[in-house]
């Protein structure tokens, strides 16, 4: 576990640097998090990770890599509802990645 201390809040992250507590969440979260992991967020970052968190609202987890994909590209387009551009914006796993970032639990079937 580790503490991290942003904008006077103590949040609380799991071994695998995952928020415990979802509500914490705030774009501060995002910003530093994304940092660790080197990635300046951008408005195509931020477009990812809040229908990130609108899927959780809806369905209580986090999406995978293939519904992820399906997601996008309802909500954003042919353009975007592509792996390898959400492969771009959050190197490795986006599905992981994302879920990090947007505050949520790690995707289940993510290793």
């Amino acid at each position: 576990m580790e503490n991290l201390e942003i904008e006077g809040t103590s949040i609380v992250l799991d071994d695998e640097g995952y928020l415990e507590d979802l509500s914490q969440w705030q774009p501060a979260v995002a910003e530093y998090l994304a940092a660790q992991e080197g990635i300046e967020l951008t408005d195509a970052h931020w477009e990812i990770l809040y229908l990130l968190r609108d899927f959780y609202s809806r369905f209580e987890h986090s999406p995978a890599m293939r519904p992820l994909v399906k997601a996008v590209k309802l909500e954003l387009g042919e353009e975007k509802g592509k792996s390898i551009y959400l492969m771009k914006l959050f190197p490795g796993s986006p599905a992981k990645l994302g879920a990090l970032l947007a505050g949520l639990p790690k995707p289940d079937n993510c290793l």
